[in-house]
């Protein structure tokens, strides 16, 4: 992930896999990450049954908190794919209870189409 990508916003696709060790202690028996994404330290990792936002706090890191958002939550979402000119996507989540959604600007060449798939089967059960 390149340094200007994060100063500008842009959260880039994170490996499964590198995010299984840190994930392990709060997944349950059956979930599975399906994508996440990553700006700066903070991630929102999709899983099979909820998005968990994390959000890494103070100069060390140490402090973290983890927000878990059951996909029935979510209410509405959009997905806006790159432009010619906007070169970012981006994707906003309005949840049950809250007047403002949540949003997460994304790095041009991430499979967006497959985010909104992976987000439209498990919202719209």
């Amino acid at each position: 992930m390149s340094l200007l990508s994060n100063l500008l916003g842009n959260a880039t696709e994170v490996d499964r896999s590198e995010l299984e060790k840190e994930f392990n202690a709060i997944l349950f028996e059956t979930e599975i990450i399906e994508s996440a994404f990553k700006i700066f330290r903070d991630k929102w990792v999709f899983t099979n049954k909820r998005l968990i936002m994390l959000d890494v706090q103070g100069i060390t890191g140490s402090k973290k908190e983890y927000h878990s958002l059951p996909y029935k939550s979510i209410t509405h979402f959009l997905i806006e794919t790159a432009g010619t000119l906007d070169m970012d996507c981006e994707i906003e989540l309005w949840v049950s209870g809250y007047n403002k959604p949540f949003k997460k600007e994304l790095k041009k060449g991430i499979d967006i189409i497959k985010l909104q798939r992976t987000l439209a089967s498990y919202i719209c059960r």
